[in-house]
C-alpha cells in the first residue's frame, strides 16, 4: 500500500480530488497521488451504467486504503439513446483494429462526460480548497473518444481557473492526467511499480461476476499486460 507523502519543510499537505471508477487507470491514478504526497479525495459518478460493478471496486480500494469516497449519481436521461455503455444497446465485441481506429467515434462514447465529470470534480475541489483534480484519460491506447485527449484537457485548465473561487481569488486548482501520454502497457508497469492491487480493480463495460473479455475495455486491457509482459491478477 502506497503511504501519503508529506514534503519536507512543506506548511500544507496538498489535497486533490481523483476522479474514480475502481477501474486500471483511475486506480493507478489514486496509488500515483498517494505515492506523489497528496492527501486524496475520491470521487466516483455514476450515470447510469448498465452495471454498478466498478463502484464496489472503487469502495473496496479506498476502504483499504483509507481514502475518503464520495459517490453521486447524475441523471441524464438522454444518455440511453446515445451511448451502448447506458440503456438497451448492445456492447460491441470488436477486434482490437477497430477498436483502436481513432477516426471513428465507437458506440461506448458518452457524449461529453469527461467534461461532466471534471466540472463536478471542479465543484469539490473548490468546496474543500483542494489543489488539484486528478483524472485517467489515456490517449495513446484509447477507443476514439474525443474527450481523452491533450486537446481536450488543455483548455479546461483555463476554464477550472477562471470558474471557480480558489482560481479567482489567486490560487490554483490544477488537472493533472498522469497517465495520458502512457500506453497501456505503461500504465499496467506503472500500477505494478506502486503495488495497485489489480485484482481488486473492474474495467469491463459488462458486469458480471467476472469480465466479459470481449469488450473495448477487456481487450485493451488485456493487451496491455501481455505487452508489458505482467500477469493481470
Amino acid at each position: 500500500m502506497p503511504v501519503t507523502k508529506k514534503k519536507a519543510g512543506s506548511a500544507k499537505q496538498k489535497t486533490a480530488v481523483v476522479l474514480f471508477s475502481g477501474g486500471l487507470d483511475s486506480t493507478t491514478c489514486l496509488y500515483w497521488a498517494l505515492d506523489k504526497g497528496y492527501k486524496c479525495h475520491a470521487l466516483n459518478i455514476k450515470y447510469g451504467q448498465k452495471h454498478s460493478r466498478e463502484a464496489l471496486s472503487a469502495r473496496a480500494i479506498c476502504k483499504k486504503l483509507g481514502v475518503e469516497l464520495t459517490e453521486i449519481k447524475l441523471n441524464l436521461p438522454w444518455l440511453a439513446a446515445a451511448t451502448s455503455l447506458v440503456g438497451k444497446a448492445a456492447i460491441p465485441d470488436e477486434s482490437l483494429e477497430v477498436i483502436k481506429n481513432t477516426k471513428r467515434i465507437p458506440s461506448t462514447y458518452v457524449p461529453a462526460r469527461n467534461l461532466v465529470f471534471v466540472a463536478v470534480a471542479a465543484s469539490l475541489a473548490d468546496s474543500i480548497n483542494a489543489d488539484a483534480i486528478i483524472a485517467g484519460p489515456n490517449a495513446i491506447d484509447y477507443s476514439g473518444y474525443p474527450d481523452c485527449r491533450p486537446e481536450f484537457y488543455e483548455p479546461l485548465a483555463k476554464a477550472v481557473k477562471e470558474g471557480t473561487r480558489k482560481g479567482s481569488q489567486g490560487g490554483s486548482i490544477k488537472i493533472i492526467t498522469p497517465l495520458l501520454k502512457l500506453s497501456k502497457a505503461q500504465i499496467a508497469k506503472l500500477g505494478k511499480k506502486l503495488n495497485v492491487p489489480f485484482s481488486m480493480t473492474w474495467s469491463c463495460y459488462r458486469g458480471g461476476k467476472k469480465p466479459c473479455g470481449k469488450c473495448d475495455a477487456c481487450k485493451l486491457r488485456a493487451e496491455g499486460f501481455k505487452a508489458a509482459g505482467l500477469k493481470d491478477e
